[in-house]
This record gives C-alpha cells, structure tokens and sequence, in this order.
C-alpha cells in the first residue's frame, strides 16, 4: 500500500466519521420541531426557488431515489408544506413549490440549525480551518465522477 493510498483511505475514514458523528448530533438536536431532517432538506432546497423544483432536481440534492423523494414530497405535500404546480416548460411534470406555511416552517427550523451548526463548528475549528474544510470539500464536490 502505498503512502498516498492509505492517506487517502484514512483521510475519507475521518471525513465520514467527523460527518457521521455530527449527523448525529444535530438529528438528536431537538431543533427540528418534528420535522424530521429529510424533509427539512428538501425544504431547504426549494427555498428561493420561485419556479420550485422538478423532483428529478430534488433527487440530487436530497441524495435520495426518485421513489424515496417522491414519498418525501407526498408527506409534505400533506402537510401543507410543499405544492405541485404544473410544469409550464414540460406537460407532463410538475413542479414542486413551498407554501407559505412550508417557507415559515424552513426559516423556524433553519436559523436552529444554522446557530447548532455553528457551534458544533467552532468549537473544534478555527475560522481558517473552516474556510480551509469548506474549500477542500468543495474541490472533492467539483471532481465528482460521471
């Protein structure tokens, strides 16, 4: 095994652990209001998306299969929370839009975690260490594979 081989396995091991424990730290948060962390995601999504999203563009931000979201989508849909509005450039599709009570709901949630999110962070890492982490995550992000 060669040094950059292992240093890279051991480097994706901390990151998935660092990413794994604080998950789990903000879903025991309390922050969520009973919205569970999922549909809090897709919430986020859609914020300032005016036109709102098609679920396949969903997909890609909630990292879930066209049948979980679509699930996702029709609970908050019941909740009043998200709407479907015809896709005026495609028939067939719909577009997926908060509501008012879906925009109220993501901004409550949203400043929780934002104010647990950073201080999750800064208590381990300095201000140059973060803007470092969020450089080096965005490199990994920009050399996704096909």
């Amino acid at each position: 095994m060669t040094g950059t081989f292992r240093l890279a396995n051991e480097t994706w091991e901390a990151l998935f652990r660092a990413q794994a424990t604080l998950a789990r730290e903000f879903e025991a948060s309390g922050v969520w209001g009973g919205l569970p962390p999922r549909e809090y995601g897709v919430l986020y999504a859609l914020t300032g998306q005016e036109d709102g999203l098609r679920i396949t563009e969903l997909m890609d931000d909630a990292l879930l299969t066209q049948a979980g979201i679509s699930r996702l989508v029709a609970r908050l849909e019941r909740r009043g929370l998200v709407e479907r509005r015809a896709d005026p450039d495609d028939g067939r599709a719909s577009r997926i839009v908060l509501t008012a009570e879906g925009r109220a709901v993501q901004a409550s949630v949203g400043r929780r975690h934002a104010r647990h999110v950073a201080e999750a962070m800064t208590r381990a890492l300095t201000t140059e260490q973060l803007e470092q982490l969020r450089e080096l995550s965005r490199a990994l992000v920009a050399g996704e594979q096909p």
